[in-house]
């Protein structure tokens, strides 16, 4: 089976990575498919902005002790630890990605999370984590582990940037769009599940951003965006590719780039989930 991902590769890990204890400030529903949950907490100061697609580790608790067990770093041994502790203490671990970054929110840093909303916590269509961001309260503790940025292009691949992702991976090229130099060029083809999930991005003037609203509530996630992001030209300058969301999405379009005659370390893709599962 061909491999999903090959984002741990490039990987650029934070310089010091620890367990960051942090609360939930306030939460809002952006559009009808994210939510956005904005953390805060004097663990702050331990934590370094790096943009891009910057992500981390997520640990939503499922008791009010469940935080306290975990470990301060997350290798194999670690892991093993984590998979140990009793399902009835142990906290639900996903990845997310920083959707923004504050040094001067009011009361000290601030860290927002946008939660994409596949189904609903009311009538537990939903998974467990955009469950717990659709009920969770402010002050909520919840616990983070940083693990770098995965936006790496080869200095070969040239300023040319095109990024492509579903709804679960708009975070992340959002934050890519609004850390890229202001004289970078490309494109970025972005589908989301809504017209009203359209959201306002700082993107470089050179790099244009197409928005994609899936066309009907049962069409396959990421097959409107890779049908659009095939049609673009891949002409003769070098660029760097980065793809990631359902994996049938990446998958697909990086089999179409090394068609094209992409070199393959031009391309940075990642299968962040698999429909039907949450």
């Amino acid at each position: 089976m061909a491999a999903r991902t090959n984002l741990n590769a490039t990987r650029v890990k934070p310089e010091d990575a620890r367990l960051l204890t942090l609360r939930v400030h306030r939460t809002e529903q952006v559009s009808p498919s994210f939510m956005r949950l904005t953390l805060t907490g004097a663990d702050m100061e331990h934590f370094t902005f790096m943009g891009f697609d910057q992500w981390f580790r997520l640990f939503i608790p499922v008791s009010e002790t469940s935080l306290g067990r975990l470990p301060n770093k997350l290798d194999t041994l670690a892991y093993l630890k984590y998979l140990a502790i009793a399902k009835t203490e142990r906290p639900v671990l996903r990845n997310y990605t920083v959707r923004s970054y504050r040094a001067d929110g009011p009361e000290g840093s601030e860290l927002d999370v946008d939660f994409v909303l596949h189904g609903s916590a009311a009538d537990g269509t939903s998974g467990p984590a955009a469950s717990w961001a659709q009920t969770c309260a402010p002050g909520t503790a919840v616990a983070i582990l940083d693990e770098g940025i995965q936006y790496n292009p080869p200095a070969s691949s040239g300023r040319r940037t095109v990024l492509v992702a579903d709804e679960t991976g708009l975070p992340a090229a959002a934050g890519i769009l609004e850390s890229l130099p202001r004289d970078a060029v490309g494109t970025a083809v972005l589908e989301v599940p809504h017209g009203d999930d359209v959201q306002s991005i700082d993107a470089p003037i050179g790099v244009d951003v197409v928005w994609v609203p899936r066309e009907g509530a049962h069409a396959t996630p990421g097959a409107a965006a890779l049908r659009v992001a095939s049609g673009l030209l891949v002409g003769d300058e070098p660029f760097y590719g980065w793809v990631v969301g359902e994996q049938s999405l990446p998958v697909a379009m990086r089999r179409h780039w090394v068609a094209a005659g992409v070199p393959k370390d031009h391309i940075a893709f990642s299968g962040y989930w698999k429909a039907g599962k949450h």
